[in-house]
């Protein structure tokens, strides 16, 4: 799917009252001067054309600042703002969303514009080898799950 085509299918599912409002161009901008990377242009559009947060698998990806909360965490922002990761080794730019449970996260890379997933799990993280729109249309399929993340793992990296 194109970022167009993307759009437009959660647009289709805000239609459907099943998400929250757009967020405000403050918000984006606010969310960005604290991780200190422009969101990539994907989902700065999504957030701001189509809903704060609340799409992708399950309950949705975290939104900026005044969008609904996932778990115990309100927005990347905030979440950033804590660490991706105390230990240090996540790299700076790669921005916690979605919480599959059972600490495994999926991360977008705001260093790229394209916003590459990547995977955190138990202390390791990974490339998934898809970008923010691949990993929405899987979301938006049903065929991308958690067992997938998993298996992308490198074997170098499997206990």
């Amino acid at each position: 799917m194109t970022d167009d085509e993307v759009v437009e299918a959660l647009r289709t599912v805000a239609r459907a009252g099943t998400l929250p409002p757009p967020a405000t161009p403050e918000a984006v901008s606010e969310a960005e001067e604290i991780i200190g990377f422009p969101l990539p242009p994907l989902l700065r559009r999504l957030y701001l054309e189509v809903a704060n947060g609340g799409f992708g698998p399950a309950e949705g990806i975290l939104g900026v600042s005044e969008g609904p909360a996932q778990g115990n965490f309100w927005d990347i922002a905030e979440l950033y703002q804590d660490g991706p990761d105390p230990s240090g080794r996540i790299p700076a730019g790669l921005v916690l969303i979605y919480d599959w449970g059972c600490t495994i996260w999926s991360l977008v890379d705001f260093r790229d514009p394209a916003g590459a997933m990547w995977c955190t799990h138990e202390g390791e993280h990974w490339p998934q080898g898809i970008d923010l729109a691949e990993w929405l249309t899987g979301t938006l399929a049903g065929t991308l799950t958690v067992e997938a993340l998993l298996e992308s793992q490198p074997a170098s990296q499997i206990s």
